[in-house]
């Protein structure tokens, strides 16, 4: 397992019982997770979280307020800064477990000593978009089919400094997006996809993991350039097991352009006890 453990503006404090407990910089946050599904006793910080997420037996659910909050913060992460806020769906606009992601991308980038462009694909925010600008690529494309999640990566983009760097922000369907960069001839050095289970595009198309996902990747395949640097894919859906990943990444990157390829989990430190919550998979290929 990769662990995102170097953040200083974010923790777990703990976690058990089917929720999390976290700090955003100054903010506490009580938010389910059926992950974490060994019992804990809940000490009395617990009751004190600023804000806990309530489910609703209908799927969705609301958030109860203990303090105040402030509309949206910010939180850092080394010399990036990201917007937080918690919205109706439960999430806060970041995936902090990423982190380890956003580590190896901005490695690979300031390493390349040549001229690197980027397809960010199902971008949400765009943290791993802001990671790579800020890592010196020389452009960055981000698409979501969420014209929100695109606004408030651009909020990001101001909050990095990014204001100077080429990202192209587009709300589009993903796999519609690639088809067309196919026809124009467009090329990339790399890409990074972070699929959810099931979505829908701007117009209404339908996307689910288990149907689309190889279909997509042998088609960014086709946007690659002669030397690629990098393809990372992230993946929540369960029942998908990092294996699906890597025997994808093998059959496609691998079998064209050689390098390694790596999967596993990714996850984070629970300060209480030294345990570890699991927050999903990844397969990475690279040169």
């Amino acid at each position: 397992m990769r662990l995102s453990d170097q953040w200083e503006d974010y923790e777990i404090i703990s976690a058990g019982n089917g929720k999390k407990l976290e700090r955003w910089g100054n903010i506490i946050l009580n938010r389910p997770d059926p992950i974490a599904m060994w019992p804990i006793k809940e000490e009395k910080i617990w009751q004190d979280a600023d804000a806990t997420y309530h489910r609703n037996s209908d799927g969705g659910g609301s958030w109860s307020i203990k303090h105040k909050l402030p509309d949206f913060w910010t939180i850092n992460y080394h010399d990036l800064t990201f917007k937080v806020s918690p919205t109706n769906f439960k999430h806060t606009g970041l995936f902090p477990e990423q982190a380890t992601n956003w580590d190896f991308m901005m490695e690979k980038i300031k390493k390349a000593n040549r001229p690197i462009k980027v397809l960010n694909l199902f971008a949400y925010t765009g943290a791993a978009t802001m990671a790579c600008s800020k890592a010196g690529a020389i452009e960055v494309v981000h698409v979501d089919a969420s014209k929100g999640m695109v606004a408030w990566a651009k909020e990001n983009q101001k909050l990095c400094g990014l204001e100077d760097h080429k990202i192209r922000f587009l709300v589009d369907d993903c796999l519609k997006f690639v088809e067309r960069e196919i026809r124009r001839g467009n090329k990339y050095d790399a890409i990074i996809m972070d699929p959810p289970s099931y979505g829908r595009g701007p117009s209404g198309e339908v996307w689910k993991l288990e149907n689309n996902l190889e279909n997509l990747v042998s088609k960014c395949q086709q946007l690659l350039s002669e030397k690629p640097l990098f393809f990372l894919i992230n993946a929540y859906t369960t029942g998908i097991s990092s294996t699906v990943l890597y025997n994808i990444l093998l059959l496609t990157l691998k079998s064209k352009y050689q390098g390694t390829v790596d999967c596993g989990e990714v996850g984070l430190p629970i300060k209480e006890k030294d345990l570890v919550l699991p927050c999903g998979i990844y397969g990475r290929w690279q040169e």
